[in-house]
């Protein structure tokens, strides 16, 4: 049962993480199926197989951010080169989801994982995604990228410890608000994702491996999860990114308010419990 568990949901992990629906929260709702909620070890470790799927995807971009960057250090490259001004971005990017996964980590692993948290959030910024997408001037380019607009761009991506939010909507909805077209606001989130993800899933992995502690499912049956979520994710990625050159993000605002409704209707009236099964 648990590979069949780690199967459907490293497919949920691949499928969902890129659409501005919350991965997180799609692992809590359908862990319910298997027994109770997978926890917040099995889902960081699972991210970091679509997180692999993102490297192979923008792998030039981080080969060239990475040598205009380091080159910027001895003269090579000038430092306000755009590859260099992005190196440093996903840096101060990438500092508010540190410091609140610190700082808040006890929530992260009990109360944020609430069903009732998951439902409201999946509802909330759903609208605000739609909102966000709606007003957005679309005329903005990673190119127009600032200081200021990357630590926005950080907290939006922090609000993801809550599942429900999602990452990449948060980023999103940031990004639109901004003034981003669809395909920038993503890409840079993306980008962001990289060392956000890579981070919280080697800390989550080697402190398992260093407590003896459970993953939820078992070594095994989460070492496949990755696995299927990563080869599952780099298809989802590539027809996401072509999606939204020329849709907008309606159809998953609605997707997230219906399925935030069901369950928080399905919690009124008892056929869920809040926090059945969350572990660590």
């Amino acid at each position: 049962m648990d590979w069949l568990a780690a199967f459907v949901l490293g497919l949920v992990q691949g499928l969902t993480e890129f659409l501005p629906v919350s991965s997180s929260a799609h692992l809590r709702i359908v862990g319910e199926w298997f027994g109770g909620d997978p926890g917040a070890t099995f889902t960081a470790i699972t991210q970091i197989g679509t997180e692999a799927a993102v490297v192979i995807y923008v792998w030039n971009d981080i080969v060239r951010i990475l040598k205009a960057w380091f080159g910027s250090f001895t003269g090579k490259v000038a430092k306000d080169h755009p590859d260099v001004r992005m190196g440093w971005y996903i840096i101060i990017g990438t500092l508010p989801i540190v410091i609140l996964g610190v700082l808040l980590q006890g929530f992260i692993r009990d109360q944020f994982r609430s069903l009732w948290f998951v439902g409201a959030t999946l509802i909330i910024f759903g609208v605000i995604l739609g909102v966000a997408d709606v007003l957005g001037k679309k005329v903005l380019t990673l190119e127009n990228l600032t200081v200021k607009h990357g630590i926005i761009y950080g907290f939006a991506q922090a609000l993801a410890l809550i599942p429900g939010v999602s990452r990449s909507g948060g980023t999103i909805t940031a990004g639109r608000l901004l003034g981003y077209d669809r395909p920038s606001a993503a890409r840079y989130g993306f980008l962001l994702a990289i060392p956000a993800v890579f981070g919280s899933g080697l800390h989550e992995l080697v402190s398992a491996l260093k407590d003896g502690t459970s993953t939820g499912l078992g070594w095994g049956p989460t070492i496949f999860a990755t696995i299927v979520a990563g080869v599952v994710g780099w298809f989802v990625i590539k027809y996401f990114m072509r999606y939204i050159e020329n849709h907008s993000f309606l159809p998953f605002v609605l997707y997230r308010i219906v399925i935030g409704t069901i369950i928080l209707m399905c919690l009124a009236f008892g056929i869920l419990n809040p926090l059945s099964g969350v572990h660590v």
